[in-house]
């Protein structure tokens, strides 16, 4: 019991909670797209008068389904959380403003929790289990301590 109570006093294993189902979110939203066909995304980015439909269709793809992966694995963590954060003001901007406030009329409510995940992220960092703990400290959001 005392082992668990070390765990949870711990705040980067929460950050790693909030980072692995973030990414898996996002994962799940880029497979999805993955799955209708660039074609298809494409096609609704066109419908919003997105500019290179094809060309931001994989991109939005890629930042979604690549992303996720990274996010899970805690990747470079901080960086990709940007992308993220992006994509979902994004699409806050262009298709969930104007339907309100509901995720059931198609509003603004998972967004706008995506987002502020998102940004949790870059400010945090990846907390713990992350792969950005073997590569620097800075990825990671830990404190460098100047050893005397």
């Amino acid at each position: 019991m005392a082992s668990i109570n070390k765990l949870l006093d711990k705040p980067g294993f929460g950050i790693a909670i909030l980072r692995i189902v973030v990414g898996f979110i996002f994962f799940m939203h880029g497979l999805d797209k993955f799955n209708g066909g660039i074609e298809g995304t494409a096609g609704f980015l066109t419908s919003l008068g997105i500019p290179a439909p094809t060309f931001m269709a994989i991109l939005l793809i890629a930042t979604e389904l690549i992303g996720g992966i990274m996010l899970m694995l805690g990747l470079f963590t901080r960086y990709v959380a940007v992308a993220e954060a992006i994509a979902m003001v994004v699409a806050l901007v262009t298709v969930h403003l104007d339907a309100g406030f509901s995720s059931r009329e198609g509003g603004y409510e998972y967004v706008l929790a995506l987002i502020a995940a998102s940004v949790a992220l870059v400010l945090l960092g990846s907390g713990s289990l992350a792969l950005d703990n073997l590569l620097s400290p800075r990825l990671t959001g830990r404190q460098i301590t100047a050893r005397a």
